[in-house]
């Protein structure tokens, strides 16, 4: 991935949250015949490897986890709040007119290469531990042991699980970093008064990013 000096995400950790926090990867793969692309949530965990380890799941039916044979590279693709950026909000815009519309956004890609795992016991383990995570939030989380154990045991069994342990976690955070001081906070303003949480997410990453501009 391109990534100007200035748009570098320079803390790992808010790298590895952005996964937490938009854990539907785009995974692609080398395989025999090209490329592979799906899309999984994935878990980030953070103790195994120095930049961790994916866990996923797929379903038995795809050919994907079959494809995993002899070290193949992979890339997973996380991408979170992103908007559309017009030139209206900058001030520039009436100072000299030399501005153009852009596109924010804030992505993290995760490099390494992916094992299937065909283990019913890792498999129950590691769901249980997804449908938590993502239960936590519900006023009654639901948990695999409100469903009948035979109906569970034939779900799994039509699964593979994936671990992909991170060789290279890359973060992009482009918030307008490269614009005219001016310019930045008229996005910021122009973002808020959108209203919209996706629109008020990157106000809030433009906030943070202030900063004297700096080019390659």
């Amino acid at each position: 991935m391109y990534i100007p000096h200035y748009h570098r995400q320079p803390d790992p950790g808010a790298t590895q949250a952005l996964i937490d926090t938009h854990p539907l990867g785009a995974w692609v793969v080398q395989a025999r015949d090209g490329l592979l692309a799906n899309h999984v949530p994935f878990l980030l965990d953070r103790a195994r490897g120095p930049h961790g380890t994916l866990l996923g799941h797929v379903s038995r039916a795809n050919p994907v986890w079959r494809q995993l044979v002899g070290g193949v590279p992979s890339v997973v693709m996380f991408q979170g709040p992103q908007s559309y950026i017009t030139p209206g909000w900058y001030p520039g815009k009436a100072d000299h007119g030399e501005v153009v519309p852009t596109w924010n956004y804030v992505v993290a890609h995760a490099h390494g290469v992916a094992r299937a795992v065909d283990d019913a016991l890792w498999l129950r383990e590691f769901l249980m531990r997804l449908t938590a995570t993502h239960e936590a939030t519900q006023a009654v989380p639901w948990a695999m042991t409100d469903a009948p154990a035979a109906f569970v045991d034939k779900l799994l069994r039509a699964v593979v699980g994936i671990e992909i342990p991170i060789d290279r976690l890359e973060g992009k955070l482009k918030a307008s970093q490269d614009e005219a001081m001016p310019d930045r906070l008229g996005t910021v303003d122009g973002l808020m008064a959108q209203g919209n949480p996706t629109a008020c997410a990157m106000a809030s990453l433009v906030q943070a990013a202030l900063a004297p501009r700096a080019r390659d």
